[in-house]
């Protein structure tokens, strides 16, 4: 059904003309309910929380990946390098927390925590916390002296009041048949757009106002062991991906010179089991994922393992336009202390 659904979307499959009747009028009212929780935060009737540090919003306005997680690494790493202390809060989704606020650190479940906030945990270092109520995840994140808040995904999160949008863009997919959901894969028209801040639009061809982003793979990393290897060095290479959109993984793999024999797409966040994953891998002699599916593997990780680390990368302009920004607000707050 995910497929279909995914199909009518982004492909005008002609199943969309036979569901119109029962997916317009839900979009429609979806659409009403989304642009009214907006107004009630934006004309002070419902109170979003004001954090004494500037927050720095990353998401966007369709449903799925885009790759907003590795902006998220690139802008943590980044003001890292600046001497600014980034923390980042996540919804935690696909993740069931013992308690909320829950701070994620290196010893963090992806059951606990979810795939995304524990893969920029050990990525960066930096400070994480998950909650629902993304408002007390921040408050958390506080307790340790972060003077930045950057948070994954929450675009529609107006119960947190933020300084700086950030949207990343599928690049080959755009916002496809720009309906809302479910009829389309838009949480917010593209109207949306016109308020933000900055737009990376993550592959294809990056139109007027976006800055393009290249997701640049490195070597492969193994999951026991940690050696490093060229992916053209490994052999009947099985590929796996649960990620937003798979065929973007096996594009990049295809891109290193690697021709799967297998390619199995799996459900964004979807929670893997042991024997699976060992089946899987039988059909080939390497079994390569991304590294937030190798976030959920660790446990029970196999020697012929591997994981794809990739990294965002910005035109320097517009790097630079971003994360002065960001310092411009961070100055205009002052200390976090004050």
């Amino acid at each position: 059904m995910a497929s279909l659904i995914e199909k009518i979307w982004f492909e005008r499959h002609p199943a969309g003309v036979v569901l119109n009747p029962v997916l317009w009028p839900l979009s429609k009212l979806f659409g009403l309910i989304s642009r009214s929780r907006r107004q009630q935060y934006q004309s002070g009737k419902k109170t979003a929380y004001r954090a004494p540090v500037p927050v720095v919003v990353v998401g966007n306005i369709t449903a799925g990946g885009n790759g907003k997680t590795p902006v998220v690494v690139w802008l943590v790493e980044q003001l890292q390098v600046k001497g600014l202390k980034p923390g980042v809060v996540s919804r935690g989704y696909g993740g069931k927390a013992p308690y909320y606020p829950f701070p994620v650190n290196d010893d963090t479940s992806t059951a606990e925590a979810g795939d995304e906030p524990v893969l920029i945990r050990r990525r960066t270092g930096a400070p994480v916390a998950v909650s629902p109520k993304r408002a007390e995840a921040v408050k958390l994140l506080l307790e340790q002296d972060v003077d930045v808040i950057i948070t994954d995904d929450g675009l529609q999160h107006y119960a947190l009041e933020r300084d700086i949008e950030i949207v990343v863009i599928d690049g080959q997919r755009r916002f496809g048949n720009q309906q809302l959901i479910p009829m389309g894969p838009l949480r917010e028209s593209c109207d949306r757009l016109l308020d933000v801040d900055f737009l990376i639009c993550n592959g294809g061809e990056a139109q007027k106002g976006e800055a393009r982003m290249q997701l640049q793979p490195s070597p492969l990393i193994n999951l026991v062991t940690g050696e490093r290897k060229a992916a053209s060095e490994l052999k009947d290479v099985v590929a796996m991906a649960g990620i937003g959109h798979p065929p973007r993984f096996f594009n990049t793999l295809k891109s290193l010179g690697v021709t799967p024999v297998v390619c199995q797409p799996f459900a964004d966040h979807q929670a893997f089991s042991e024997q699976e994953l060992k089946q899987l891998a039988l059909k080939g002699q390497n079994l390569v994922m991304t590294e937030k599916d190798a976030v959920k593997c660790h446990t029970f990780a196999q020697s012929d393992w591997w994981y794809l680390p990739v990294d965002a990368a910005l035109p320097q302009p517009e790097a630079e336009a971003i994360i002065n920004r960001i310092i411009e607000v961070k100055e205009e707050y002052g200390s976090s202390s004050a």
